[in-house]
């Protein structure tokens, strides 16, 4: 007799987790830190509300004050900041819930009134990032960066460890390293952004270095199943470029391969834009070379989701602004029921309104 196919609603194992469903609430910058940069009572509500989702991955959050980009967003370095997350882990895990956080350092996506100091963001090599920043209310052009000595690059790498182990310590189920959408560790990974001509420039092999240094800290920490990670490989955001990502990212799959992170979720296409902005781009030669969770993001709706999963396409689908408002989107989903509609102006920043006041099915028949 034939398997089954598997479905959206079916229970999914990943690492020692066990999801309720293969649907993923996709990590979502909300700047609504409180001072210290740690998540407020109010995210607590917001993530609990949304428990229902077979895996919740949280707003990227920085690894050191050096890597933020945004203004009030958290962070995982301090005390204060594990205590905050601590809240949020604990009312998601109250409702059944599983939950990771994503690790974050934004390189040259800053702006100096965020930096120690008011010192320049860092970066693999001293070239401008073309986008915008979001600081002191409003969105500003970011400020140049300097490249990263050689000898600072270790602290860095330290620095993700420390975030790592302080999101075990908050009782988060795992970690996501953010190595997409034009951060840090997608600087050091693209011909555009990184012109070193030391260990970590040049060559693919040397280009990924840093990614794979990251991740051998982070494995080393708190284990490979509990260590997942985010790539972008054809998104222009944030002014990244790449002269010939296909044989770059085949490589860093081969090397994903060696080293077993939990799951790897791949951004198509340019994020929050076309899912065919690079059409001679093969995400099929990507999955080929890793065996492990494959969860995948980017314009899904429930028909897409449903076809890509039934096919093996891939086994999670990570599903980003739908989730803002709609807590209960796995139900919405499940029903076949329609959506509420995002109010854009309070994505960023702000307090309840557009954050934890959006109606579930239930209150609307209420």
């Amino acid at each position: 007799m034939s398997q089954a196919q598997p479905t959206l609603f079916d229970s999914f194992k990943l690492g020692a987790m066990t999801l309720a469903n293969r649907i993923v609430m996709a990590p979502l910058t909300r700047n609504r830190a409180v001072a210290g940069f740690v998540p407020s009572d109010l995210a607590a509500e917001y993530y609990a509300q949304r428990a229902s989702a077979g895996l919740i991955i949280t707003e990227a959050s920085q690894i050191s004050q050096q890597g933020q980009g945004y203004q009030d967003t958290p962070g995982i370095y301090s005390d204060a900041q594990v205590a905050g997350w601590r809240k949020i882990t604990d009312a998601v895990h109250a409702r059944g819930g599983h939950i990771v956080i994503q690790l974050w350092h934004v390189g040259r996506v800053s702006h100096t009134v965020l930096q120690p100091g008011g010192g320049a963001p860092v970066a693999p090599s001293a070239i401008k990032a073309e986008t915008k920043t979001f600081v002191n209310n409003d969105f500003a052009e970011t400020s140049m960066p300097r490249a990263l000595e050689l000898a600072e690059i270790p602290g860095i790498i330290a620095d993700y460890r420390h975030a790592a182990a302080n999101a075990i310590k908050a009782g988060f189920d795992g970690v996501e390293l953010h190595a997409a959408n034009g951060y840090l560790v997608d600087q050091f990974l693209r011909d555009g952004a990184n012109q070193r001509t030391d260990a970590y420039g040049g060559s693919i092999e040397n280009r990924a270095r840093f990614l794979l240094e990251v991740m051998d800290a982070l494995i080393a920490e708190i284990g490979a199943d509990r260590t997942g990670l985010r790539l972008s490989p054809v998104t222009p955001a944030n002014g990244l470029s790449d002269s010939n990502p296909q044989p770059l990212f085949n490589y860093v799959m081969e090397e994903l391969e060696k080293r077993h992170p939990v799951y790897v979720h791949m951004i198509e296409g340019a994020t929050q834009g076309p899912r065919d902005i690079a059409p001679d781009f093969s995400f099929a030669e990507l999955r080929k070379r890793y065996s492990g969770a494959w969860m995948v993001n980017n314009g899904y709706d429930l028909a897409l989701a449903r076809e890509v999963v039934a096919a093996g396409g891939a086994d999670l689908i990570a599903f980003g602004r739908a989730f803002i408002s709609n807590p209960d989107l796995v139900e919405r989903l499940r029903r076949g029921a329609p959506l509420n509609e995002l109010d854009r102006a309070t994505l960023y920043g702000g307090g309840a309104a557009g954050y934890t006041d959006y109606p579930t099915l239930d209150q609307l028949a209420a």
